[in-house]
């Protein structure tokens, strides 16, 4: 639904985005990650026919968006990260102009314009101006105006900036009604956000992709290894030997010891459960079992690492690819 192919953005000597390849599938919520300047809000303009690209290739919902704007734009939902609103309109009377705009035929229009309203929770200022609303509901009347013509492909900046925590709660689960129906690309510096609603992420930073996944296989990519936390009550043996004999298992860490009770991390080879194996032993030893769970690295983690190699892989004095200053490309 979406094919990225080498897309290249350059001002003058300074590069913003620099040969990046992805695709998103139909029906798929890709989550956009990088910190600012990376190139997230360039590439995102890019393919919603915003600016051109310097070289490289974009294709969305078939259409080619530099041979084929006008059909990849009508199939197009964009919501940036500042919402596109007329401020002296009220939130009827906007979206009806946007309706219009993105040819929504008549007949369709009000009951098109209400459905949007109770989907996205803004029905009850529909008679309010644009720029009398908080932060809050101007971001919900930017993603109903996205969604206003039923688009094939959504591409949402930020979509829960400045919403409260239920209203992102809310927009999160609007976000993954709309998959399947919707392909979506979801960028967001929240990534709780992104392990909560998208099936693959892609990191971009210094404006090159820098991982491409799902957040699950991105965590056990950067462990290594399947991490199990136990804690058990030895009455004073030292469990951490037995542990580390069984077949398996790698490496065995005392983590924590509090009144008889001791925690451990111990890691297995990266893909072998050794859950059985584990309780097997404690039971045999005559140890209270309290606790065993596996142990996860958060997308935070993911996200910080591959950020921390990325920058530290780069030559000194090499062309910077940071969105420059003065240009207002930045996310």
């Amino acid at each position: 639904m979406i094919e990225v192919q080498h897309l290249t953005k350059r001002y003058g000597p300074v590069t913003a985005v620099n040969d990046i390849s992805f695709r998103v599938e139909r029906g798929e919520i890709l989550g956009f990650l990088g910190p600012n300047g990376a190139g997230k809000t360039t590439t995102m303009r890019i393919l919603t026919g915003y600016m051109p690209a310097t070289e490289g290739k974009a294709m969305v919902a078939g259409f080619d968006i530099f041979d084929q704007p006008i059909e990849a734009k009508r199939r197009t939902g964009y919501l940036p990260e500042t919402p596109p609103l007329y401020p002296d309109m009220t939130v009827a009377e906007y979206l009806d102009f946007v309706a219009k705009v993105k040819g929504v035929p008549s007949g369709e229009r009000r009951q098109r314009i209400q459905q949007i309203m109770e989907r996205t929770r803004i029905a009850d200022v529909a008679t309010r101006l644009t720029g009398r609303l908080s932060k809050g509901y101007r971001q919900r009347v930017g993603l109903a105006q996205a969604l206003i013509h039923n688009p094939d492909v959504l591409i949402l900046d930020e979509p829960t900036a400045g919403l409260d925590p239920k209203q992102i709660i809310e927009t999160r689960e609007l976000i993954k009604a709309l998959a399947g129906d919707h392909t979506i690309i979801l960028s967001t510096h929240i990534l709780p956000e992104v392990s909560q609603t998208c099936q693959r992420v892609v990191i971009i930073n210094k404006g090159q992709v820098v991982a491409v996944d799902t957040p699950d296989n991105l965590t056990a990519r950067l462990r290594g290894s399947a991490t199990m936390y136990l804690q058990v009550d030895t009455s004073g043996a030292d469990a951490g030997v037995s542990l580390a004999r069984l077949p398996g298992v790698t490496r065995v860490v005392e983590s924590d010891r509090r009144d008889g009770v001791i925690g451990y991390e111990v890691d297995s080879e990266q893909g072998r459960d050794v859950r059985r194996e584990i309780a097997r032993i404690v039971v045999s030893s005559g140890w209270g079992l309290l606790e065993l769970r596996p142990m996860r690295i958060s997308l935070e983690d993911v996200f910080l690492s591959l950020i921390t190699e990325d920058e530290a892989a780069v030559v000194p004095g090499a062309a910077a690819t940071a969105e420059p200053e003065g240009v207002p490309v930045h996310e």
